[in-house]
C-alpha cells in the first residue's frame, strides 16, 4: 500500500465519490487508511463509526471542520 492509494481516496472523497473512496480504504490496515476511513464516516455523519476508526488510527476525534481535516490529512500524506 502506498500513500498514492490514500491520496486517491482523499481526492475521490473531495469530489463526492464517497463509495469509491471507502472501497479503497476499507481493507487497508495502516493508520493513514484508518484516519481516512474515520474521516469518511465523519463526512457521512456516522460519528460513532468515525470514532471507532479514529481510535484505530490513534488520533482524537477532530474539532476541525471537515474541509480543514481533509487539508490536514492531505498535507500529512503528501508531505506538504
Amino acid at each position: 500500500m502506498s500513500n498514492h492509494q490514500l491520496l486517491d481516496a482523499l481526492k475521490l472523497a473531495q469530489s463526492g465519490d464517497w463509495d469509491a473512496a471507502h472501497d479503497i480504504v476499507q481493507d487497508l490496515s495502516s493508520p493513514g487508511a484508518a484516519r481516512i476511513h474515520a474521516y469518511l464516516h465523519r463526512v457521512e455523519g456516522d460519528d460513532s463509526n468515525a470514532r471507532y476508526w479514529y481510535n484505530r488510527a490513534g488520533v482524537d476525534f477532530p474539532n476541525a471542520s471537515i474541509e480543514d481535516e481533509w487539508e490536514q490529512i492531505f498535507a500529512a500524506l503528501s508531505g506538504s
